[in-house]
């Protein structure tokens, strides 16, 4: 997808040292990027962003979210969003590489906190008043810290994050409350077989063979996926083929065809009628209707 933008952190702070993290103030941030921050785009980096104020629209993957006050959203390398905002906005916001957690934290995956575990689960969460209070202080010691030039800085920085993250787990998984307990040997097939699919999801669209890659039955895996997400493992791989299939047909400029091919699909008759049959609209009148609505 040559036309849509995927963000590296340097852009937005190049005379900074630290390289795999960024902070900033929301309104200050929004201004200063402001060529790119409202335009589709995806990034190469985990972000954050707390609204202290604020009412709008946020688009994460085709999906539309209202901006409150005390919206916190969270995205993961890939995705696509944009911004519109009916007033303006303050809050704070970070992002931060894979590699700057995982130098400090060895054992531990930004999977284990919830909002980043899986793309099924909501990138967002409401706050309540008491919650913001406490919420806002942490994203303010977060930028502080930033914009310090303090030994330890780094270290500090992905402690502080590791908190924050944390005060928001317990919120969001009270407010995403699982309905039914389940084995973490379950979750972490998962989790196992996301990734899987991530790697293979163009080349390789049948159940067997993400099962094979598992070492466990095709007849498990759907007792998995049926538990954990309600959906068959076809239907999540399907699911995963048209999220990257609706982001090439609205952001790159490559014929139909081209993006059915892309996607490991020769026919592209085929491929437009499970487009379909699954998004109730031909990829061409996709395409039409989301830029008329830009």
């Amino acid at each position: 997808m040559k036309n849509l933008p995927v963000l590296n952190i340097e852009q937005f702070e190049e005379e900074k040292s630290l390289i795999n993290f960024y902070s900033n103030d929301l309104g200050i941030h929004l201004k200063k990027n402001k060529a790119i921050v409202h335009k589709s785009h995806s990034h190469n980096f985990f972000l954050c962003v707390f609204f202290s104020e604020g009412n709008g629209i946020h688009e994460i993957d085709f999906n539309t979210y209202k901006v409150k006050t005390g919206s916190v959203f969270f995205l993961r390398p890939g995705q696509t969003h944009s911004w519109k905002f009916d007033s303006a906005p303050k809050g704070y916001i970070f992002f931060h590489t894979q590699d700057f957690y995982k130098f400090y934290f060895l054992n531990k995956e930004l999977s284990q906190f919830p909002f980043y575990y899986s793309y099924k689960n909501p990138p967002n969460l409401l706050l309540i008043s008491e919650e913001r209070t406490e919420i806002e202080l942490r994203f303010k010691e977060i930028n502080n810290e930033y914009h310090k030039k303090l030994s330890y800085q780094n270290q500090k920085l992905v402690s502080l994050i590791n908190l924050v993250y944390i005060d928001l787990s317990r919120i969001y998984s009270a407010i995403e409350p699982r309905k039914e307990v389940l084995s973490s040997s379950y979750l972490q097939t998962f989790n196992n077989l996301e990734k899987t699919i991530e790697q293979f999801y163009k080349t390789e669209k049948s159940a067997n063979f993400y099962a094979d890659k598992l070492s466990i039955t095709t007849k498990h895996l759907n007792r998995i996926t049926k538990a954990t997400i309600n959906k068959t493992t076809t239907e999540f791989i399907t699911e995963r083929l048209l999220l990257e299939a609706k982001r090439h047909i609205v952001h790159s400029k490559n014929s139909l065809s081209t993006t059915a091919e892309i996607l490991g699909y020769d026919d592209y008759a085929y491929f437009s009628r499970l487009f379909k049959l699954k998004e109730g609209i031909t990829p061409m009148d996709f395409r039409k209707k989301y830029n008329a609505n830009i």
